[in-house]
């Protein structure tokens, strides 16, 4: 009985656990449990078999217990399903050779505390990509890499920071047009280059590190989901083909990254593939999806894979693309809704209210 009571109590929880997250509310407290998705999921499926296996379904009260949780964890494997195998490539693969059109990314949060430095170096010399972007990334990392990445990567854009939100974008292919920009704050930047491939065609890469919901950062998600919306937008209106990455702090199948998506147009290397779970690194239960890189319909899929351990608290990511702006339209996504489009507009506007009364605030104490 006690292990009964115990189930039913949980089943509670795991309802309430479901729901909180499809509240259109940005506090962090709330927007926590878009993270923990996939254990509650497993978690739901565990308190569904004991509850069959140990008991008989008799009571209605029963019925009503087993028919609420099973309902939650459809609802859970619904929003997981698009990263598993069971669903389609939304990059499908390249069936084209290998060329002057093909573009290899790194991407790693080194933990700005983190002294691995070797680690890391040594990673990047294995994979050997044509552009790596390192976030969490301050003045001493900056001046431990600089000799292995100055000599293999002749172009770059630096912006080390002790606040933990610095980036150093390093790459082999030439750099254009390239601006630090803050979108949101004026302490976290994120890096707006053109990269010229080796056939002469240029795309857009944005490379992004929002800050996240959390009470020591943020009390809502408000500039995270503002700062993604913003980039959204400028993917949506380029003229040239976009590559967004970086450490979005927030996971794929979050209402703020699938509106990311709908609104830029771009598509998610991970769907039909796997999770590719970059944080935490040091928690093999808590693990799941921060590590991003959304592509423009004009790159097909060659390879992607999760880095191994570097001292971080998250995995590095890598990808290999193809540019195959011909077969684009085969993986061309709907077009953004209206009402997609007016959430994406309200968000920016609620972070632009949100600093604007932070600045008043800080003139006032002043």
């Amino acid at each position: 009985m006690k292990l009964k009571i115990f189930l039913q109590v949980f089943g509670a929880i795991a309802v309430l656990l479901t729901i909180i997250p499809i509240l259109a509310v940005d506090y962090w407290w709330i927007r926590m449990f878009d993270f923990t998705h996939l254990q509650l999921t497993t978690l739901t499926l565990i308190a569904l078999l004991a509850y069959f296996i140990r008991f008989d379904i008799k009571s209605r009260s029963d019925y009503a217990f087993v028919i609420v949780l099973l309902a939650c964890f459809i609802y859970q494997g619904y929003k997981i399903q698009p990263y598993t195998p069971l669903a389609s490539y939304e990059v499908m693969n390249s069936e084209k050779p290998i060329g002057d059109t093909t573009l290899k990314v790194y991407a790693a949060n080194v933990l700005q505390k983190n002294s691995e430095y070797s680690s890391l170096v040594r990673e990047i010399q294995n994979y050997d990509a044509d552009v790596v972007l390192l976030t969490e990334t301050n003045s001493e990392w900056l001046k431990q890499i600089s000799s292995t990445m100055n000599s293999k990567y002749p172009h770059a854009v630096k912006v080390p920071k002790d606040n933990t939100y610095g980036m150093l974008l390093y790459s082999k292919l030439p750099l254009v047009n390239a601006k630090v920009r803050q979108l949101v704050h004026d302490s976290i930047p994120s890096i707006h280059t053109g990269v010229i491939l080796p056939s002469k065609d240029t795309l857009q890469l944005y490379c992004i590190h929002p800050t996240p919901p959390m009470p020591q950062e943020n009390p809502t998600s408000t500039a995270r989901d503002a700062e993604m919306m913003i980039i959204a937008k400028l993917s949506r209106s380029s003229k040239l083909p976009v590559i967004v990455l970086g450490d979005f702090n927030d996971v794929a199948w979050s209402r703020t990254t699938e509106l990311f998506e709908k609104v830029s147009g771009l598509l998610d290397i991970r769907k039909g593939r796997g999770l590719y779970n970059t944080y935490n690194a040091k928690n093999p239960i808590m693990r799941w999806p921060l590590d991003h890189i959304f592509v423009a319909p004009d790159f097909r899929y060659l390879k992607m894979e999760r880095g191994e351990k570097i001292g971080s608290d998250h995995f590095p990511v890598y990808v290999e693309l193809h540019y195959e702006p011909s077969g684009a339209k085969a993986q061309m996504p709907p077009e953004a809704s209206p009402e997609a489009l007016d959430m994406a507009n309200r968000m920016i506007r609620e972070a632009e209210l949100e600093e604007r009364i932070k600045q008043q605030e800080l003139r006032l104490e002043l």
